[in-house]
């Protein structure tokens, strides 16, 4: 699973927003968005780090580093 860390997650909208520009990059990956923490987690076997990344800052967040 790859935990990053992501500033700018507000609400239910932006969770949204961020889950919808990883499905299109990840069919069917397993997204969860922590709007309290900024935590986007992604489980899916070929998630990778820079894709994941771009995808979430191309939907208009930015991604601060790798989340514990």
């Amino acid at each position: 699973m790859l935990k990053l860390q992501v500033s700018g997650i507000t609400c239910g909208g932006c969770a949204a927003s961020i889950q919808r520009a990883l499905g299109a990059v990840l069919p069917g990956a397993a997204v969860n968005v922590d709007t309290i923490k900024g935590i986007v987690a992604v489980d899916a076997p070929a998630a990778k780090s820079d894709a994941v990344k771009t995808a979430i800052e191309g939907a208009g967040f930015t991604v601060t580093g790798q989340a514990a």
